[in-house]
């Protein structure tokens, strides 16, 4: 399907992630990234190059900082599991992967894909093996991204050469393949099922090649366990010791981070990707955001796997982060709406390595952007409602009407521009049929027929 790049877009209303709100505003795009951004004073221009969005608010694309597309094939199997265990990740998702193969990973990945589309997401940062398979799936969609090779060594010194090698190789494989997908590396748990040894040697491939490290962190004191066993300290001291945020790293779910330790992660090139919704589903504590925020630490908001969360609209997880904080703390906004945003919005980009100002609507950012009907935004009256408010409280992901990302639109009038989606989802099905199959088999064959 073609796409095209408009030079100007206008709307009756551009909120800007700066503090600046135009109404109506127009923005002018050149080669990816913003040129300019400003009220409409006078006539609304027009012409060939110019898109008008008419009663729409146009808002800086939101970015998912923790998913695993792939695993739309699985999606729910979790239920009644927390796959932030060990247990919940060998019973539920092992047993199943076990008999995955790469080429039952495409389709879901375009599903998933399409799903981020749809809510409006423009950029992600992925972590799974099998990475090879999904990078051309996300080129074509046209999402920014940066996709990490998943790496569960176990202790094992054969697995271990494995892993790295197929998820050094992917990186390397990226350099320069694309201005907005890059490759990054995927140390599954560090201390968990990464040994000391396995992360020495993911960090010296992420630094050598101007790569990122995407790992799962403090989901459930694992990693602090095992360091004050072996090392005498925490796992954040350990990894701190370790040099291990020297690359960009992205820390998903940090729910039982100890909080007096944040100020370890700030001014550092790591970020807390927090999954609200699954810690809640998960029965797990709620990651600390604001003494993260106040320490200084790079917040970020994911989604996780849709086997447990069994969704990707951000909307709705910043408002679950929102109401979560106020809920555990007692205190009612505790975070607020214009930091919400900031954290799905700017802090993501950061994540990923952005440059400064991406994920704001500004001179100089990169071109992502949503927009959405105005009559789907659930606003009060002006003045007893913000707008931050309304968005982050009275909103759905489902509301999105039109994605550019990187200049370029992904999706208009809520019609995916990129994807066959119809098809993925088809193929998806006979995806799964397969793997079920392969898991009957098995069993079959390890119990008998009898």
């Amino acid at each position: 399907m073609t796409t095209d790049s408009p030079r100007l877009i206008v709307a009756d209303v551009v909120w800007t992630g700066t503090g600046e709100v135009y109404e109506p505003g127009v923005i002018e795009i050149n080669g990816g990234r913003i040129v300019a951004v400003s009220a409409v004073a006078g006539p609304r221009p027009a012409g060939p190059d110019v898109v008008d969005l008419g009663a729409s608010l146009i808002m800086p694309g939101l970015v998912n900082t923790h998913a695993h597309t792939p695993m739309s094939l699985m999606r729910g199997v979790a239920e009644g599991h927390s796959l932030l265990t060990m247990e919940g990740f060998l019973a539920v998702l092992r047993t199943r992967e076990a008999h995955l193969t790469p080429e039952l990973v495409p389709a879901s990945v375009a599903v998933s894909c399409a799903d981020f589309i749809r809510h409006g997401i423009t950029a992600f940062a992925d972590q799974y093996f099998y990475a090879d398979r999904i990078a051309p799936v996300v080129l074509e969609s046209g999402l920014r991204a940066a996709l990490a090779w998943g790496i569960v060594e176990l202790g094992d010194a054969t697995a271990r050469a494995r892993e790295l090698a197929a998820a050094t190789a992917f990186a390397e494989s990226m350099q320069g393949a694309s201005d907005i997908v890059r490759g990054w590396l995927g140390p599954h748990a560090y201390f968990v099922d990464n040994t000391p040894e396995a992360m020495a040697a993911e960090l010296e491939a992420a630094a050598r090649l101007g790569a990122g490290l995407h790992v799962h962190f403090s989901t459930s004191s694992e990693e602090d366990e095992w360091c004050r066993e072996h090392t005498g300290t925490s796992g954040l001291e350990q990894l701190v010791a370790m040099g291990m945020f020297g690359v960009p790293t992205i820390l998903a779910h940090c729910n039982t981070v100890p909080i007096d330790e944040l100020p370890l992660l700030a001014g550092t090139r790591a970020s807390m990707a927090v999954i609200p919704s699954v810690a809640m589903q998960s029965g797990v504590p709620a990651a600390p955001v604001r003494a993260a925020l106040d320490a200084g630490v790079n917040v970020s908001l994911g989604s996780d796997n849709v086997c447990n969360n069994t969704g990707v609209d951000l909307f709705e997880e910043m408002r679950t982060l929102g109401k979560l904080a106020a809920f555990t703390s007692h205190v009612p906004n505790e975070v607020t709406p214009a930091e919400i945003l900031g954290i799905a919005t700017v802090n993501g980009h950061r994540a990923l390595g952005g440059e400064e100002g991406d994920g704001m609507l500004r001179a100089g950012a990169v071109a992502d952007l949503i927009a959405i009907p105005l009559d789907e935004v659930g606003r009060g009256p002006r003045g007893a409602q913000s707008l931050e408010a309304a968005l982050v409280y009275g909103t759905s992901g489902a509301s999105v009407a039109s994605s550019l990302v990187g200049g370029v639109w992904v999706m208009r009038d809520r019609h995916v521009l990129t994807l066959d989606v119809d098809a993925a989802i088809a193929q998806q099905q006979r995806d799964y049929d397969i793997l079920i199959s392969r898991m009957s088999a098995s069993t079959e064959e390890q119990y008998g027929r009898g």
